[in-house]
């Protein structure tokens, strides 16, 4: 039905322990593929294994389907819609909470896509040109699945597309046009999304229940948020009556942001300010200290070649971090690097805790919320790791 890639003897195992990723070396032949193009794998022996689509490049092939059918908008519709019902308890929830993810790429069946969903408007986002060129069967899907509580579909692929696809195309709207920034709902408190503008797809939508366990700590405490963004944590613990709350990223359209923020959900509020500043610096230079602080940095390895250099940024960060806690103070710690793991970010945390040297202790292990499910065969989809820390 598609053009068929063989594998080298002894290399079907991964696959079938369903791993999506089939990497370049365990390739034994194929004819002239297109990046992007539909391919059935084969075993040695010519059995078939799967079918995804092909990419001349370390990953050869991101696998989609176990099953040999033929791959139509009916098929894509049978995604959508098993996502869709995965997250039915958002869609019964627009009303407080209208900011979620719909497709989580490997973790959906879908490697390669995400697609979030903003009061009505869906962010399409493709990390593969294979995912690119299914997007009209997605978007038909979409609005067939969706009917009136779909407003809008961009596609904002230029950034995340490999260089040699994304120099010819251009962020745009596939579906319908709304105005940024867009007002939607995450846990009742508002939030100004800019999809054309902002990082990523226009929001950190994976720490949303982190941040409202944050506001479980927050109540009459001194917060510093720091690597901030557009301020989701600040607004929680505003939300939930801190005294004090400290937003400090390196970005001053960030910054920008979370005034914003702020002031769209709060008529007058005093006890709140933000800083435009390295947070390693501002750390080092600021003597105050906080009941909770909040560690969220961007990734700091993309690949194995910088997870070393990778730990020690994040030893040195909370380091500092635990320094500038009162005692009793609760720290929020993150990784969002997916090349370390859960076990070496909790090695971290306890090399920076032995060098400050003070008792801490475990209250809770967080990760991304379930609308960024992890495929069991696929562990690297767990790329978010977070410890809440009480610092005596």
């Amino acid at each position: 039905m598609y053009p068929s890639i063989k594998l080298q003897p002894k290399k079907e195992f991964a696959i079938k322990r369903l791993h999506p990723w089939i990497f370049s070396g365990a390739l034994q032949s194929h004819g002239t593929l297109e990046d992007g193009q539909i391919v059935e794998i084969f075993d040695s022996k010519n059995e078939y294994l799967a079918t995804g689509h092909f990419y001349n490049g370390s990953i050869a092939v991101k696998i989609f389907s176990y099953q040999q059918i033929e791959i139509n908008e009916q098929f894509w519709f049978n995604k959508i819609e098993n996502a869709i019902q995965v997250r039915k308890r958002f869609f019964e929830d627009l009303e407080t909470t209208n900011i979620f993810r719909l497709i989580h790429g490997e973790g959906d069946g879908m490697p390669g896509l995400i697609l979030d969903y903003y009061n009505g408007v869906v962010v399409f986002q493709a990390h593969t040109i294979g995912m690119w060129k299914a997007k009209e069967a997605i978007v038909a899907s979409l609005k067939a699945l969706l009917g009136e509580q779909l407003t809008a579909i961009y596609d904002k692929s230029a950034e995340t597309l490999p260089d040699i696809f994304s120099k010819n195309i251009e962020n745009s709207y596939l579906f319908g046009t709304v105005e940024t920034p867009h007002q939607a709902l995450e846990n009742s408190n508002i939030f100004l999304i800019d999809w054309i503008n902002g990082q990523k797809t226009g929001f950190f939508i994976d720490q949303r229940d982190n941040r409202k366990l944050l506001g479980e700590y927050s109540k009459n405490k001194k917060v510093l948020n720091t690597f901030c963004y557009s301020g989701g944590f600040s607004v929680s613990a505003l939300k939930a009556n801190a005294t004090l709350v400290h937003s400090v990223d390196s970005s001053k359209k960030a910054i920008e942001l979370v005034e914003a923020n702020v002031a769209i959900n709060f008529e007058e509020i005093a006890h709140h300010q933000s800083f435009a500043s390295d947070v390693n610096a501002f750390l080092k230079e600021n003597s105050g200290i906080y009941d909770v602080i909040i560690l969220d940095p961007p990734a700091y390895a993309k690949n194995m070649a910088n997870r070393h250099k990778a730990v020690q940024g994040y030893k040195r960060l909370n380091i500092e971090g635990i320094k500038h806690l009162a005692k009793g103070g609760i720290l929020f710690t993150f990784s969002c690097s997916q090349v370390v793991d859960k076990q070496l970010f909790y090695d971290t945390i306890v090399a920076a805790a032995l060098e400050v040297g003070r008792n801490i202790r475990v209250l809770h292990h967080i990760s991304q919320g379930a609308d960024h499910p992890v495929n069991l065969f696929h562990p690297e989809g767990s790329y978010l790791k977070g410890l809440v820390l009480v610092v005596d």
